[in-house]
């Protein structure tokens, strides 16, 4: 922002805006106006600027500011001259319209039979995740709904699998989809974050993170869901353009493990597991500092998730990293 005149305040003794500055808001973004030293405003008074960015520190005499453009940046409250709390800045995909964002999340985790039935999304994977073997019910089906209803039922039945559905809650689907007496039994959120922001505050460890596109039996054998369907797991995790990163020890026993595949600009990432006995090294930031390198490099700016409700631990971590929840979905089983 341009420099200005003002007044210049000791805020070492008397510190400016006490009641919305202070350590209370580390880790929180916020905007700091700060005189610039040995420099003179355009009206001849002392020079002023602004840091927009998170307060990584407020003590000792300081505050730490990281920006987008320079990184941490250090000012001395005596130089502070006003500032506050200011909202986090969404992705750009923040935006989106809900049915518009899990359609555009989808081709993230890849069913290994999908058909269109108007502008939903069929998807079948003989059973591995319901992400992979339900209808994706957002939008128009091209047809009354109990008809379209019927039809999914109808699909599903042909592959012998018991009929899911994706739906938005509160929604015409999901309440055509409750007439016909399917029972929810999963709420799960869409989170969104700005990729260059999440790596900024993975602060991951230096270890050896290995890449491959394929699953070998040592990923398989940390995921108990995956390994008890097999194959089917294996087409699902290893479809699209897709990074399987993960941290081993020298026998080569898998201790962290994550999965990121990007498509557009988006960079998704799921999977992301570490052995209770190497929990707490940040094995899981290294993981997932790999994965959204990847997808950098790939053009992605920005990376999602989805984490079901129930999982407040991971939910809490992913917010403490810069994602946000975007909207939440539900899944809905036939009877």
């Amino acid at each position: 922002m341009p420099a200005s005149d003002g007044p210049s305040r000791d805020t070492t003794t008397d510190p400016v805006g006490a009641h919305t500055l202070g350590p209370h808001v580390v880790g929180t973004r916020v905007v700091v106006r700060r005189l610039v030293r040995g420099e003179t405003g355009p009206t001849g008074g002392p020079a002023m600027t602004d840091l927009l960015g998170e307060c990584l520190a407020w003590g000792d005499g300081v505050v730490v500011v990281r920006t987008e453009r320079e990184g941490a940046v250090t000012v001395p409250l005596a130089d502070v001259v006003a500032g506050k709390p200011v909202p986090p800045r969404p992705s750009v995909h923040h935006r989106l319209d809900p049915a518009r964002a899990d359609h555009l999340a989808a081709p993230g985790w890849p069913a290994a039979e999908q058909e269109l039935l108007g502008a939903w999304l069929l998807r079948a994977s003989d059973g591995f995740s319901s992400r992979a073997n339900s209808v994706l019910a957002a939008g128009s089906p091209d047809r009354p709904l109990d008809d379209a209803v019927a039809d999914v039922e109808e699909w599903y039945a042909a592959r012998g699998l018991r009929p899911r559905a994706h739906v938005l809650p509160g929604s015409p689907e999901m309440h055509a989809f409750e007439d016909a007496a399917w029972a929810p039994y999963e709420t799960t959120s869409l989170m969104l974050a700005s990729l260059a922001r999440v790596v900024r505050r993975l602060d991951a460890p230096d270890v050896t993170v290995t890449e491959d596109t394929r699953v070998d039996d040592g990923w398989l054998a940390t995921d108990e869901r995956a390994a008890r369907f097999g194959d089917a797991a294996r087409r699902v995790l290893e479809a699209g353009d897709v990074t399987l990163a993960t941290v081993r020890d020298p026998d080569g026993m898998v201790l962290a493990r994550g999965r990121g595949t990007v498509h557009g600009d988006w960079c998704g990432v799921s999977g992301l597991w570490t052995r209770e006995d190497h929990r707490g090294r940040g094995l899981s930031r290294a993981v997932l500092a790999a994965l959204l390198e990847r997808g950098a490099e790939a053009g992605a700016t920005t990376a999602y998730l989805q984490v079901v409700e129930s999982n407040a631990t991971a939910r809490a971590l992913y917010e403490a990293l810069g994602w946000a929840e975007h909207h939440r979905y539900l899944y809905l089983a036939a009877p």
